[in-house]
């Protein structure tokens, strides 16, 4: 069993930075490939060694649900363009140069937005690690991390984690006038699957190949996963080797 937070930790622990604000930390992958879980469990391992670190998810810099409406953009929601990169930009910026603390906006995965009026404040001087996830994660951020983290896993395991997810989202929601996925209350388990398999399909999966798994690339350490989320392997990736001119 590879315990992939004990081994990111030490490599975590091992990374300083010029300006002596936080470590960087990104993780990148697929929806529904357990960057979350990662990114918290992480969390829990360098605070087991009195590291204090912080998650921020890249979804809080997705453009709130009306501002994609008014660009025409609501239905590439996940897509590159569907994030406010220079503000993902300038928070890191941020981290780097500043001890000042810098508030960021919070997204609910229940109501599918960003939550009004709603912030997170990051103070770089009393954190030791930011840890970044989030499928753009790589993308955005080339080259501006101290440890880039890319979890692969199988498309067709991928598929059915976020089927499953898609299908608790849909449980959860019953009841809570204010979730999104409230709409699918009244249908069944065959309708709900379906849905979530064409939302695979069409955004999803198009994302994964196009602008996410090519930035695994980028990554520092890649993360292989098999069946039930198992961690089949952990390995440093050499870095790229420069072009000759």
């Amino acid at each position: 069993m590879i315990d992939a937070p004990a081994r990111l930790a030490a490599l975590v622990e091992r990374r300083t930075t010029e300006s002596g604000g936080p470590v960087v930390v990104g993780i990148a992958g697929s929806v529904a490939a357990g960057k979350t879980t990662l990114a918290q469990a992480l969390r829990a391992e360098l605070e087991q060694h009195d590291v204090t670190t912080t998650v921020v998810g890249t979804d809080s810099f997705l453009f709130p649900n009306h501002v994609l409406s008014e660009r025409g953009l609501i239905t590439r929601k996940g897509f590159p363009e569907s994030y406010d990169v220079a503000a993902l930009l300038g928070f890191v910026e941020a981290l780097r140069t500043s001890p000042d603390a810098v508030a960021i906006p919070v997204y609910s995965h229940e109501s599918y937005d960003i939550v009004a009026d709603g912030q997170v404040i990051v103070r770089p001087a009393d954190v030791d690690v930011v840890v970044i996830e989030g499928i753009n994660t790589l993308g955005a951020l080339a080259h501006r991390l101290d440890l880039a983290v890319y979890i692969d896993a199988p498309e067709e395991e991928l598929a059915r984690w976020f089927v499953a997810r898609f299908a608790d989202l849909c449980r959860e929601a019953r009841g809570d006038p204010t979730s999104f996925y409230r709409m699918f209350e009244t249908l069944d388990s065959a309708d709900i699957e379906a849905i979530a398999l064409e939302t695979w399909r069409g955004v999803n999966l198009i994302v994964l190949r196009d602008h996410v798994a090519p930035t695994r690339a980028l990554a520092d350490v890649v993360i292989v996963k098999g069946p039930d989320h198992v961690v089949l392997d952990l390995r440093e990736e050499p870095p790229p080797t420069p072009l000759e001119v």
